[in-house]
């Protein structure tokens, strides 16, 4: 399965975009699937996850501005980004797993965010 993630852009700070992660199969024997990001001279950070039964954890950076979801008809997942802040900007890829622990199995390309002030 190959993840295709898009909807990164260029947005005001305040603004919002809507982030898509294809998969060229099905998700639906993904256990978990989730959101990080890596900004210039910064750590991985894990933004959210969702697990096949809609669980989701969010880092306290985001709660509350981006909501995680997962379509499993269209074999895509998504994160939708609101009140975005300049210190959301940074390089956003999916990942997924099968497991319900343990490292990811299958990473996106990634989508670049920008948020200008």
């Amino acid at each position: 399965v190959q993840l295709q993630a898009s909807g990164g852009g260029l947005v005001q700070a305040g603004g919002s975009l809507r982030l898509s992660c294809a998969a060229s199969g099905t998700i639906a024997s993904f256990n978990i699937m989730a959101w990080y990001r890596r900004a210039p001279e910064k750590e991985r950070e894990l933004v959210a996850s969702i697990t096949t039964f809609g669980r989701m954890d969010y880092a306290d950076s985001v709660k509350g501005r981006f909501t995680i979801s997962r379509d499993n008809t269209k074999n895509t997942l998504y994160l939708q980004m609101s009140s975005l802040k300049p210190e959301d900007t940074a390089f956003y890829y999916c990942a997924a797993r099968r497991k319900a622990w343990g490292t990811y199995d299958y990473w996106g390309q990634g989508t670049q965010v920008t948020v200008s002030s």
